[in-house]
């Protein structure tokens, strides 16, 4: 799994903290607190034990293909627009359906003292 030691070099300028994501399927916006922003590639499957690999890296956009057993797979491009800013196009199997969607996430500041998800 990637952590944030191997966090890919576009994805560096990107800190954890509190975002906002918009794109969610069901949701109008979600307010996410993340210690390491890669955790959006695996947005489908957040919760989920998953192994992920690296496939490739631009100076703007990082590549992340991920398995997570019986619960499925993913592939996600995460595109840094802003250190603020990023585009999540994400793609996959999760619990036998395919899924397909893009997410805008925006850092609006850092986590609350008592860190929940909204």
């Amino acid at each position: 799994m990637l952590t944030a030691a191997q966090q890919p070099s576009p994805l560096a300028q990107a800190k954890g903290g509190n975002w906002e994501l918009t794109g969610v399927p069901g949701a109008k916006s979600v307010h996410e607190c993340v210690g390491d922003v890669l955790a959006f590639a695996r947005y489908e499957h957040r919760g989920k034990s998953c192994s992920s690999k690296l496939i490739s890296q631009s100076a703007s956009k990082v590549v992340v293909e991920y398995q997570c057993g019986g619960a499925g797979f993913g592939h996600s491009e995460l595109e840094l627009i802003t250190p603020r800013n990023l585009r999540v196009s994400t793609q996959g199997i999760s619990d036998g359906l395919p899924f397909n969607y893009v997410l805008q996430a925006r850092r609006i500041g850092d986590c609350p003292a008592t860190a929940t998800s909204h």
